[in-house]
């Protein structure tokens, strides 16, 4: 029986680590806002090695990323992978660059071995996916998707008014590529789980089927102000009472969701927010993920419900809105069948997936068939300096990637 193809693991390993000296943080993680003087030298490496691995390069408008290794047959629709370079203001040194370094060691591969695809294989690099820096997450590839408009891309701000579109200007990655457009015939997202499930069930490889839906809240509660010292427990109206109640109804809404269940209060104000006032308001967020829509949309009706019961139980007044609505997201089948052969082939432990997070394959799969890979990472732990994976976890999902891109582009 034949051996099948495997990238260099020692080779794909030096790439994640010298990409890694770029905005390389004390404690071992990296820190590459999108667009920033470091996103501009890690992009300057991703298109050096590119062109180095025989590759064209094109920049769009929003200034993705596009390496091209031709095929036989060039007017074929391309086979793409690749992730997004830009980090958390702290994040760590996997996330994202994994996909786009194991789609450069692909390229690599493809070279050593003299494989000639019958179509074109493209290696793609997103801009601005974290939302660090640009809001809203995704906005690069939602652009390039027909999610969002050019205008309102390029218009996104940071903290001190620097428009995207300026920014691409300032370090040179202003593409003159038309957005979207072009079709592509398959397209894998390679991407490090960020979270327990795969480590702690000792599995290798994640086949990802799916993303789940997401619906995020802001609530505001209204009480009273008044003198710590001086009011009576039975004359308050607390307004961060009635919040740490919602809080304890949103967990439990969570929990009662199963395995899939994801609801979470991340974010809190609290108003006068004075050690001796009595708190007269609150406004926080809620975020309910679930890959069913009609898990979110009952979820929905509970969180109101909950909310208005609990503000009327201590005489607050309450404010809720919806500001943000993201459907589930099923991949492509066939996309997913050939990740999974890939990792039957190899020998390697999968096990189905949903994934938790956003990721730019989401946007993708609107346009083009398509699937992601997962990896472990020690102790689920993502968006922090200490995220770490092993070299023989890298190595495994750049061979699967390199196995399901064959597999699609070959014939």
């Amino acid at each position: 029986m034949t051996r099948p193809a495997r990238v260099n693991s020692a080779r794909l390993w030096d790439s994640l680590m010298e990409m890694a000296r770029i905005g390389a943080t004390t404690k071992g993680g990296v820190s590459r806002l999108a667009l920033s003087e470091e996103d501009r030298q890690g992009r300057n490496l991703f298109v050096r090695w590119a062109r180095e691995a025989g590759c064209s390069i094109r920049i769009d408008a929003m200034g993705n990323i596009f390496a091209r290794r031709p095929g036989r047959d060039n007017s074929l629709a391309p086979v793409m992978t690749g992730s997004h370079g830009d980090s958390q203001p702290m994040g760590g040194k996997f996330d994202g660059i994994y996909g786009v370094l194991a789609g450069i060691e692909v390229l690599r591969t493809l070279n050593d071995l003299d494989i000639q695809t019958e179509r074109p294989v493209e290696v793609v690099n997103w801009t601005n996916e974290e939302g660090s820096r640009f809001a809203p997450a995704m906005i690069a590839s939602g652009v390039y998707t027909g999610v969002f408009d050019l205008e309102y891309g390029l218009s996104r701000t940071d903290a001190e008014g620097i428009t995207l579109g300026q920014a691409l200007q300032d370090i040179g990655y202003a593409g003159d590529q038309a957005m979207g457009g072009q079709p592509i015939h398959a397209a894998f997202e390679l991407h490090i789980e960020q979270g327990p499930i795969l480590e702690a069930e000792d599995i290798t490889i994640g086949v990802v089927t799916g993303a789940q839906g997401q619906r995020w809240y802001e609530i505001e509660l209204f009480g009273r102000s008044a003198h710590a010292g001086t009011t009576p427990m039975k004359h308050r109206l607390d307004a961060l009472l009635g919040l740490s109640r919602v809080v304890e109804a949103v967990n439990e809404l969570g929990l009662a969701q199963g395995e899939e269940g994801r609801a979470t209060v991340g974010w809190v104000n609290v108003f006068p927010n004075s050690r001796n006032v009595v708190p007269g308001r609150v406004l926080f967020s809620v975020e309910f993920r679930h890959p069913d829509e009609a898990v979110l949309e009952t979820l929905d009706g509970q969180l109101c419900n909950a909310v208005s019961e609990i503000a009327e139980a201590i005489g607050l007044q309450h404010s809720l809105k919806q500001i943000f609505q993201y459907a589930p997201i099923g991949f492509d089948p066939d996309c997913i069948a050939q990740v999974e052969q890939a990792a039957i082939t190899l020998g390697y432990s999968h096990k189905p997936m949903i994934s938790g997070a956003g990721h730019d394959a989401c946007y993708l799969s609107k346009v083009a068939p398509t699937s992601m890979i997962f990896v472990p990472c020690v102790e689920g732990l993502s968006h922090n300096e200490a995220e770490h994976i092993h070299p023989h976890w890298a190595e495994a999902g750049a061979n699967v990637l390199l196995l399901a891109m064959l597999a699609k582009a070959s014939v």
